[in-house]
């Protein structure tokens, strides 16, 4: 399933939380490239993920981390 990340509206968004998120649900993804991501992120750009392990505990995780996103495919 593939997603788009919008934003994130945390007051404090915690980084290492967010990238660890994006490598444990993204197919593919390594920790620089989530870090890499997660920084696009938080910068306030839009990021495309590829969803790979179980769908309702990646929307879960989404929404504990406060992070907006569109389900793309």
């Amino acid at each position: 399933m593939q997603i788009q990340l919008l934003s994130c509206n945390a007051a404090r968004p915690d980084r290492r939380a967010i990238a660890k998120m994006i490598e444990e649900i993204a197919g593919g993804t390594d920790s620089s490239l989530a870090r890499e991501l997660t920084d696009i992120l938080i910068d306030g750009s839009e990021v495309d993920i590829e969803i790979t392990s179980n769908t309702s505990s990646a929307f879960r995780a989404l929404r504990k981390l406060d992070i907006d996103y569109k389900i793309i495919e």
